[in-house]
């Protein structure tokens, strides 16, 4: 006989999952939108409003379940954890939104190099993907794999951070011409600013993966 506890889960599972494929494309139609200029802001705008309105609801359910039916053991550690996951899916969504908002603000980039940005964003595509799977499959050692990919993505931002704040010689010449040296600032904090944002959107990958191995083992993890 089916418990309406069990019926609660299930609930908040299929939300966790709709969150976790929202997130994805917000994200990836974010790192798009800067590499080929497309505008989407309204389309992830309206994507960060349904994941914040789908993490209230995962989190109202939760309490409801336990208040109602008082889950332990691994019940209370799955609705524990989706409520810590659907943060972290929110945040994506958030993030992707503060991504494609930095692309309006600074205007034309069409000509700045993107290669540290779009190397990033290969390796946080990678972290997410890997997180989603995580849940899916219930994969305790993924946030190992996911706190060793992170390692790479803190070191890309704190390379692209000390480049962007130490000028070559061929920056100091651009910068006595007006409009190469605006165009320069301007390519260095977008990069900046959305480096950060991916850098965050790594944090919360890694985190996903913290609140699957608690749910598997009931071990929670040092957070870093």
């Amino acid at each position: 006989m089916t418990r309406l506890l069990d019926l609660g889960i299930d609930h908040i599972r299929n939300i966790i999952m709709d969150m976790a494929k929202l997130s994805e494309n917000s994200v990836f139609t974010a790192i798009e939108s800067y590499e080929k200029g497309v505008d989407v802001k309204t389309q992830i705008f309206e994507w960060s409003e349904t994941l914040r309105v789908l993490q209230e609801e995962v989190a109202d359910l939760a309490i409801e379940l336990i208040a109602r039916y008082q889950p332990v053991a691994g019940d209370l550690r799955f609705i524990r954890s989706c409520m810590e996951i659907a943060y972290g899916f929110s945040r994506f969504g958030r993030y992707s939104y503060d991504i494609v908002d930095v692309l309006e603000t600074m205007g034309y980039i069409f000509d700045c190099n993107k290669v540290a940005v779009l190397e990033m964003a290969k390796k946080v595509r990678e972290m997410i993907l890997l997180s989603v799977a995580a849940l899916q499959s219930r994969d305790k050692d993924a946030a190992s794999k996911l706190y060793e990919m992170d390692d790479t993505v803190d070191e890309l931002y704190w390379k692209y951070l000390r480049k962007a704040i130490t000028p070559s010689r061929n920056e100091e010449v651009e910068n006595n011409l007006e409009k190469t040296g605006v165009m320069t600032r301007r390519c260095h904090a977008s990069a900046l600013l959305i480096l950060k944002y991916l850098e965050r959107i790594s944090d919360h990958a890694c985190y996903v993966g913290d609140s699957v191995n608690y749910i598997v083992t009931g071990v929670s993890r040092a957070r870093r």
